[in-house]
């Protein structure tokens, strides 16, 4: 177990050169979302030692619930090949790690209202990426109403990664107590959904379907 964790590089290579092979790289849309990653029970954070010092509390508002661990971050193409990752104390503000993630990538960056932030814009205009969100209720929107419309339609594909994620992968739950062993584990789930996503590719079939592959 040791070894293989001691290998997450490796697979973090193997990830994006399937991604690259993809064409994921050349995409000129992507979306970008987080997800919790709790690593106890929350009545038990405060006299938990497991990543003490590490770990942080935020609130996850797709569960309506607190939490204390990490937040996981990512990128996905326009197909929902994976492009881009991280995880972060889940205190971090989501905005901080954005960049984190953007190496490679240019054109349009979808994200949610927790993205708004006038600099983060401007440095990632600076890199080749527009980074366009739904904005806030006090805020002016001079964009067309169909443009807005379709930037919100097209974020269900990253939500339904997320929820493969979670529900294929396990990758929401946190099983070890430390963090080389963590992102072993973070690694290792992303790798897992792009190689069935790969697998997909090279049998000409819908990308996030599954399924398909369990009859091949």
């Amino acid at each position: 177990m040791k070894q293989s964790a001691n290998l997450w590089l490796i697979k973090e290579r193997i990830l994006r050169r399937l991604a690259d092979t993809m064409g994921a790289y050349d995409d000129r849309l992507h979306l970008i979302d987080g997800f919790p990653m709790p690593v106890c029970q929350l009545t038990r954070a405060a006299r938990s030692r497991c990543f003490q010092g590490e770990a942080g509390y935020s609130y996850c508002a797709a569960k309506d619930e607190t939490y204390y661990g990490f937040e996981g971050h990512l990128i996905i193409s326009s197909q929902g090949i994976i492009s881009g990752f991280t995880f972060a104390n889940a205190s971090v503000d989501e905005r901080d790690v954005v960049q984190d993630m953007t190496d490679g990538i240019r054109g349009l960056l979808s994200g949610d209202k927790g993205t708004i932030r006038l600099l983060l814009s401007e440095e990632l205009a600076q890199q080749g990426i527009e980074l366009q969100t739904p904005l806030r209720k006090n805020m002016n929107d001079s964009r067309p109403k169909a443009f807005v419309k379709q930037i919100m339609s097209i974020r269900r594909l990253v939500e339904t990664v997320i929820g493969q994620l979670s529900d294929r992968f396990h990758i929401e739950k946190s099983r070890v107590r430390d963090l080389w062993h963590l992102t072993n584990r973070f690694i290792r789930k992303l790798l897992a959904h792009t190689v069935g996503v790969f697998l997909n590719f090279c049998l000409g079939q819908q990308l996030l379907q599954f399924d398909a592959l369990v009859h091949v």
